[in-house]
């Protein structure tokens, strides 16, 4: 084995290894952003967002917007369930 071969094998060994953090990085980083508990918290904060800007305050057109939905719907169930009935 000449001696060129031995700096060789080295660097191989050092980039396989280098390799295998990244994929061990990696694959945590996938598992944190796929487990459940993650999923639910970003899901909260995208809603929060919508409801609330960066200082804190209520973003009442958004909210409105909502209650207005809810208020129709139930509308509309009552009304179909008197012309049913």
């Amino acid at each position: 084995m000449s001696k060129g071969n031995g700096n060789d094998t080295s660097s191989l060994e050092r980039e396989i290894e280098e390799t295998r953090e990244r994929l061990a990085t990696t694959i945590d980083q996938l598992l944190y952003r796929s487990s459940p508990k993650t999923i639910v918290g970003r899901e909260v904060a995208s809603i929060k967002a919508h409801y609330i800007d960066a200082a804190g305050n209520p973003r009442t057109d958004n909210i409105l917007k909502t209650v207005g939905a809810v208020v129709g719907v139930v509308a509309l169930f009552v009304v179909v369930r008197k012309v049913a009935g």
